[in-house]
């Protein structure tokens, strides 16, 4: 299972998706694909996310259970501790 979402990105962006995941919600995209497809999807949407925001997250066999990543996000930074991946908040300045 992979969600995708999208922020303030080109519809051509949201259709290239729309061809392996479902649009659940608006800019939110859901489905079961490959490793190999979720890898390159994650490189297509940061190669035209241009000032968006993508968020991803997958099932993954680790203590969570799935993993995530985001690309042009400065408001919740992914950090490590001791395994376990959080999100920092920076304060608001």
């Amino acid at each position: 299972m992979t969600i995708i979402i999208l922020e303030k990105v080109s519809s051509a962006l949201k259709g290239e998706l729309s061809k392996w995941l479902i649009e659940i919600a608006t800019g939110v995209f859901i489905g079961n694909i490959s490793a190999l497809v979720r890898d390159k999807l994650w490189g297509k949407c940061i190669e035209k996310c241009n000032n968006g925001r993508v968020t991803m997250a997958w099932k993954t066999n680790n203590e969570q259970g799935f993993d995530f990543n985001n690309y042009n996000d400065n408001r919740r930074i992914p950090i490590d501790i001791e395994g376990v991946k959080l999100i920092l908040k920076p304060p608001k300045l």
